[in-house]
């Protein structure tokens, strides 16, 4: 195996802020353990340990959550002691973190600039939209300023982060306030990620919820505004469409859902237990546990449930698609199924045919032009 690529939930589902649409509260009220508690340090190790001996060329390893920085920053030193311990082979290693940065300070920004690691930093768009989804845990409050803060200190202190963006209804009706301000305080780098509804229930059906028209249009405005600054030499690193564009060059996508088919990965919670997908962190799911099970058995259970597999079944109208090339079918997470073909579609499949419709062109001439 060339490369190996890990999620870590050190705190479960554990976290300082409540989030009017958080998929991992949806799946944590769904399994027989809503938490699993803080990870121990030897399940850690023994998670590096692992991945590190069986990796070739390179390991990755992302910390989420729940909120991961309440393991606290000790643990995350630990993490990369074992990953020099274990480095055998000489490898390459990434980290890579994501935060609602309600407790970060310096100590936390002097560690991840002198050890490396990508912070991505959620925030939903100005102080009052993000106030309205984004709240303290414990009294409700407003949770945008330390947030904004911690953002600050991680300019000040030099460490590479990016901006991760929930698109809910209101994210996506108000993109050019939002690219605005986001452009306003030099958050170059950008990563919208469409609102998930609860797992395995109907679409629509909460105040969250976004309909295919309202993503189709975001998308739309959100390139209209990246494709303008585009010309004049100074737009944001926008993680979908430089995977897009991508594509279009010839190369793999990085970002696993514009893949059209489900990675390898391994996400481990708190406890060692581990699953295919960050959105499939329930009971049947379970491949095994780091602290009982090898690595063979654990991708051999992986290959029994078939979830790489499923991932490749899709109605022949998305394969016969004209922008099926590029859209690959969205995430497995965003289909349903079809009872009778016992097949998937993407329910934001006619998001991407507008998105497609109305920019596919500038897309490509685009990649034509830097080849």
């Amino acid at each position: 195996m060339q490369s190996v690529s890990v999620l870590i939930k050190p705190a479960s589902s554990m976290c300082n802020m409540s989030c009017d649409y958080c998929f991992y509260c949806d799946e944590a009220e769904k399994r027989t353990r809503r938490s699993f508690g803080m990870m121990s340090e030897q399940t850690l190790k023994n998670v590096i340990r692992k991945t590190m001996l069986r990796a070739e060329r390179m390991a990755s390893y992302a910390y989420q959550g729940g909120e991961p920085t309440l393991r606290g920053l000790g643990f995350f030193e630990k993490a990369v002691a074992f990953q020099s311990q274990y480095n055998k082979n000489h490898i390459q290693v990434q980290n890579a973190l994501q935060t609602n940065g309600y407790l970060i300070d310096e100590a936390w920004c002097e560690f991840f600039r002198d050890n490396h690691f990508l912070a991505g930093l959620s925030v939903d768009g100005t102080p009052q939209i993000h106030n309205g989804l984004r709240h303290d845990r414990k009294d409700g409050g407003e949770t945008f300023k330390r947030v904004f803060n911690a953002a600050g200190l991680m300019d000040r202190y030099g460490v590479d982060y990016n901006i991760l963006t929930v698109v809910t209804p209101e994210i996506a009706e108000n993109i050019q306030k939002v690219y605005g301000f986001y452009k306003e305080n030099g958050w170059n780098y950008q990563q919208y990620i469409a609102c998930l509804d609860p797992l395995g229930e109907k679409h629509g059906k909460t105040s969250y919820s976004l309909k295919p028209e309202v993503y189709g249009q975001f998308l739309v405005e959100l390139f209209e505004l990246w494709f303008t600054d585009l010309k004049q030499g100074r737009q944001p690193f926008i993680r979908q469409f430089e995977n897009w564009a991508g594509i279009l060059s010839g190369y793999k996508a990085e970002a696993c859902d514009q893949r059209g088919i489900c990675s390898i990965y391994y996400v481990v919670e708190a406890d060692g237990s581990v699953y295919p997908c960050d959105f499939y962190m329930l009971d049947e799911y379970c491949l095994g546990n780091f602290n009982a099970d090898r690595l063979d058995g654990i991708d051999k259970k992986r290959e029994e449930i078939h979830f790489v597999e499923r991932s490749q079944k899709l109605v022949s109208s998305c394969r016969q698609c004209r922008y099926h090339s590029i859209c690959r079918g969205g995430c497995q997470r965003n289909r349903d199924l079809d009872p009778v073909s016992g097949l998937y579609e993407n329910y934001f499949c006619k998001a991407y045919q507008m998105f497609f419709d109305r920019c596919y062109e500038r897309f490509a001439s685009i990649c034509k032009k830097s080849r």
